[in-house]
């Protein structure tokens, strides 16, 4: 551990990175809405005074211990504050939760610590782990990795050679194979590829097995950052090692072949997936309708779209994102249009700019009746804040 820990100090502190200034806490009391906090977070605008509501809301559903057991609801609340950069308010909801006797569990205070750590607050995440005795919680190897984790999700990379080095014989904590990858997505992280690859060697020594997300983490770098050859030794390791393959693990090397082109091999590959029983997932079909849009192929394109509902897979944002600007640019603006009224349904964001080519490609079709429906539908959904005026008809 003391090499992994020394190659660590070394790279982490390369590059001195800099630090988020925290605001000061505020204590004044603030006047909370009388709707539920789900509600309230979903509507918030970066509105100071609406954003001090649903802290103060935040805080009294707080005292319900079902409420405290949702912790997705905690992470939307926290994310939305940290991108409205409001830091003392999320120090004022995770404090909030010391009073509460989950505290004196461990998996309730790493949610905070995790917390902190995805808001660019390392320091408080420091901060809570050392509380944690006082706490009456017990600290161990899960507490060190959310740590750890914090400090990735943070991008304070610096701090991390310092608790792996220090932490573990201080507290008589053995890191575990999380511990590991938690190094492994670090080094990943900072580009420093060759060290990731190391700490498999770290973990042979002291007898851990690298797992699949060891080597997901690996692949996704290699494939993306590194090379494709490079990619291609790890994916032949993780055989000899006989790790277990995943979607995750086919989706990094369908991403590789992609990146190069590869089409005919990136399809191959998908049916080697099904062969072996591995389902694609959503993530999967975007890599291959992304290649196809790439390359100019509007037909295959418009198939591996239709594979997504095909295969009863959940839509991401990402999947129209993607081909709603390829079927402008093919001139398919029937099928960009019905597929903005999906983006539409689900409130997911769009570009103003991308609506009015749909818009202006139906007019110059004469199209109006589609045409004045997408604008009157863009006009119902208040949350884009757009407003698509129709150009005059040419015909």
């Amino acid at each position: 551990m003391s090499s992994l820990a020394g190659r660590l100090r070394r790279v982490f502190t390369a590059t001195p990175l800099a630090t988020t200034k925290i605001p000061a806490k505020t204590t004044a009391p603030l006047q909370a809405t009388s709707e539920t906090p789900a509600k309230t977070i979903k509507r918030l605008s970066f509105n100071n005074s609406t954003l001090k509501e649903m802290v103060e809301q935040f805080k009294e559903s707080s005292d319900s211990k079902r409420f405290r057991s949702r912790a997705k609801l905690y992470e939307k609340a926290v994310l939305k504050l940290a991108t409205a950069k409001k830091f003392s308010f999320i120090e004022d909801i995770l404090e909030h939760q010391k009073q509460y006797k989950e505290i004196s569990t461990e998996v309730f205070a790493v949610r905070l610590i995790t917390l902190y750590g995805k808001a660019g607050m390392l320091e408080h995440a420091h901060k809570l782990f050392d509380e944690m005795p006082k706490l009456n919680c017990e600290r161990t190897v899960m507490s060190f990795n959310a740590l750890l984790s914090a400090c990735v999700n943070a991008k304070k990379f610096d701090k991390i050679a310092g608790f792996f080095q220090e932490l573990p014989a201080s507290l008589g904590i053995v890191p575990d194979v999380v511990s590991h990858n938690i190094i492994v997505h670090a080094f990943c992280e900072m580009g420093s590829l060759d060290s990731a690859l190391s700490v498999l060697d770290e973990m042979e020594k002291i007898g851990l097995e690298p797992d699949s997300i060891t080597f997901n983490t690996l692949l996704y770098a290699f494939y993306h950052k590194g090379s494709y050859a490079d990619g291609e030794k790890i994916w032949d390791l993780m055989k000899k090692k006989n790790v277990a393959r995943n979607v995750r693990t086919y989706n990094a090397k369908l991403g590789g072949l992609l990146s190069e082109s590869r089409m005919s091999e990136a399809v191959e590959l998908i049916d080697e997936m099904m062969t072996s029983g591995i389902k694609p997932d959503v993530f999967t079909l975007n890599f291959v309708m992304k290649g196809f849009c790439k390359a100019g192929n509007l037909e295959e394109a418009k198939r591996w779209y239709g594979e997504i509902a095909k295969n009863e897979l959940p839509p991401i944002r990402a999947n129209y994102m993607i081909i709603i600007p390829f079927l402008v640019e093919k001139g398919d603006f029937e099928m960009a249009a019905e597929l903005c009224k999906v983006v539409f349904r689900r409130r997911w964001l769009i570009e103003p700019a991308l609506l009015q080519q749909v818009m202006e490609g139906l007019v110059k079709e004469s199209k109006i009746e589609e045409a004045t429906e997408l604008v009157e539908l863009a006009k119902l959904k208040g949350k884009f804040q757009i407003t698509l005026e129709l150009p005059s008809d040419k015909k």
